[in-house]
């Protein structure tokens, strides 16, 4: 099989789970039989898992500042306008509880929901649940990622396991290598 050139638009949240997107995009960009271009968008509490020096260096970085960049004056790029057309497919891991309940919402009040709030629904958008067992079992978030799906957005589900805070059940996002395979096969279905 060929090398494929795809364009990733990973998203990550403020859940602990975050401290993995290091391993993610280092899991991306070193892939031999596919050619990813990776961007990531960060909220302001995803910064808070990982050091930016931990990233690969040619993965450009977008956070809320990112937006007012761009745009000064009317007939500016707009920015989560533009990361949406220029991306084939989004990644939201880890999707925060937060995070989940604004974009069930319809609400955009920062870059990563803006982004999905103007998401083309004909790209593929997968996310990636993370959180405390008790937030992940309350009976709101079911109903919210029901939600995403009837929009055509794929969940990749969280696992069961010992968590950061000692609880252990159900809200860990699913393993790295997981979302790597489940972006391949998206991607060579598109």
């Amino acid at each position: 099989m060929g090398k494929h050139s795809y364009k990733l638009l990973i998203a990550a949240t403020g859940s602990v789970a975050a401290l993995k997107i290091p391993i993610l995009l280092k899991s991306l960009t070193d892939e031999s039989s596919y050619t990813f271009e990776v961007r990531l968008i960060l909220t302001e509490h995803a910064k808070n898992f990982f050091d930016l020096s931990e990233l690969p260096p040619e993965v450009l970085i977008y956070d809320d500042k990112s937006e007012w960049e761009t745009w000064k004056q009317r007939g500016d790029p707009v920015l989560h306008i533009e990361l949406g057309k220029w991306a084939d497919m989004m990644v939201i891991a880890p999707l925060d509880a937060n995070t989940l309940a604004k974009m069930a919402q319809g609400i955009c009040d920062n870059l990563v929901t803006c982004t999905t709030r103007a998401w083309d629904m004909t790209k593929p958008l997968l996310f990636c649940p993370a959180m405390n067992t008790r937030m992940w079992e309350h009976p709101i978030t079911a109903k919210q990622v029901a939600s995403l799906k009837e929009w055509g957005h794929t969940e990749i589900p969280p696992i069961s396991k010992t968590l950061i805070c000692g609880d252990t059940g159900v809200g860990a996002m699913a393993e790295v290598s997981v979302i790597v395979d489940t972006i391949k096969k998206r991607s060579s279905n598109t």
